[in-house]
């Protein structure tokens, strides 16, 4: 009799059990269906036409001069004048000597504020020197009075990664000016790790300055040596995006390690964790705790794994696009994707991923609200999207 009860006990304990599973199966399906159904909400379809138009080297980043020209940087040394209206390419003259090789070269190039009366340019790259390699950020008059051949001249050193190291990954080197005139650097750690969480150094750190690499007033760590004054926020790892939207909030989207890429809100003081956490793991397979095990260190917005490899971030501000106006929009390295986030979503989204076929290294707009991309590499496309006529 016992036998039998302990037997009845069974099958109910069985029955109880595929029920809860049945239940919980149904539960699991219905949470997945509210979030394909939430995702579904904000998913965008924008559509695009690629034209490609000329090929440059290995190009890195490029900036839109106020006639509608390029200016695009190639990592072996050479900045070079393009006009898209008759393809002619000239090679700006006085660039200085690049340390090119690895992720090494030359870098960004950005418009002074005031470009239109100054001729102000800013240009990123690695040097030798000291203990190794280390990014350099110059400051140049573009010259063009001869229009055949333009000229860098009055170039002034105004910023240097502290300390120079072996190796030639993660300079990151990204350029940008706020509404207020201020110039942000975006500083990679160089693959050392913790000189990222160390204010005795500038590496793994977003740096902000005046226009001529002075301090500028009101960073927070101005108390605690003059390396320490230059940051505004640390524990970075590569961040090669760096961008503010219309309400002039800063962004980066940065390259974590195998997995874990971010997207950040850049805020005053804060510490993004790097090595200490992050949500991606060393390369070596050995784990590195998550941000949610470390509330003290700041979270990404947005995470990716697998991987993006995020190479420049851009905010659309243009009509061509209706879809993207306002949204960040991430070019991508393993990815070969054009990747299109609502920042204004709590949490932010992804809501389009374009495959673009090719590595993408640069996005930046185009007066008429095009968008000028180019792809990464030797033999590399410059190429314009546009939005199809109807």
């Amino acid at each position: 009799m016992q036998h039998s009860k302990n037997h009845a006990g069974i099958w109910l304990g069985l029955l109880s059990s595929i029920l809860l599973s049945a239940c919980h199966a149904e539960n699991k399906s219905s949470h997945e269906q509210q979030q394909q159904a939430a995702h579904a909400s904000v998913a965008i379809s924008q559509p695009i036409q690629v034209n490609k138009i000329s090929e440059f080297n290995e190009p890195w980043a490029m900036a839109v001069l106020p006639d509608q020209r390029l200016l695009i940087t190639e990592k072996a040394g050479s900045l070079v004048l393009f006009n898209p209206q008759t393809r002619q390419k000239i090679a700006v003259q006085g660039i200085p000597v690049v340390a090119y090789g690895g992720q090494g070269g030359l870098g960004d190039v950005l418009l002074h504020p005031d470009f239109k009366q100054n001729h102000v340019i800013y240009l990123s790259y690695a040097e030798a020197g000291e203990g190794g390699y280390g990014a350099v950020v110059i400051r140049a008059v573009l010259d063009e009075r001869i229009a055949s051949q333009p000229q860098l001249t009055q170039i002034t050193p105004i910023w240097r990664q502290i300390p120079k190291v072996l190796g030639r990954g993660h300079y990151a080197h990204r350029l940008v000016f706020d509404n207020d005139g201020k110039l942000w650097i975006s500083s990679g750690e160089r693959q050392k790790f913790q000189p990222a969480q160390d204010l005795h150094s500038n590496l793994g750190k977003i740096i902000r300055l005046n226009e001529d690499g002075s301090v500028a007033d009101g960073n927070p760590f101005t108390t605690q040596g003059q390396i320490a004054a230059q940051v505004w926020s640390l524990g970075h790892r590569n961040p090669l995006g760096m961008a503010f939207d219309s309400q002039g909030q800063l962004w980066v989207a940065e390259m974590g390690p195998r997995g874990g890429d971010e997207l950040n809100r850049i805020h005053k003081g804060a510490n993004y964790g790097y090595p200490i956490v992050s949500n991606g793991d060393h390369y070596s397979g050995r784990d590195i705790p998550d941000h949610s095990t470390r509330p003290e260190f700041q979270a990404p917005e947005l995470s990716w794994t697998p991987v993006i490899s995020p190479s420049s971030l851009m905010f659309y501000r243009g009509t061509q696009f209706s879809q993207w106006t306002h949204k960040a929009l991430i070019s991508g390295l393993s990815s070969k994707a054009i990747i299109v986030v609502d920042t204004q979503q709590q949490p932010a989204q992804e809501v389009q991923r374009i495959d673009m076929q090719q590595r993408i290294r640069d996005l930046v707009q185009a007066a008429d609200g095009s968008i000028w991309g180019i792809e990464d590499g030797k033999q590399a496309a410059l190429f314009q999207l546009t939005a199809p006529k109807p």
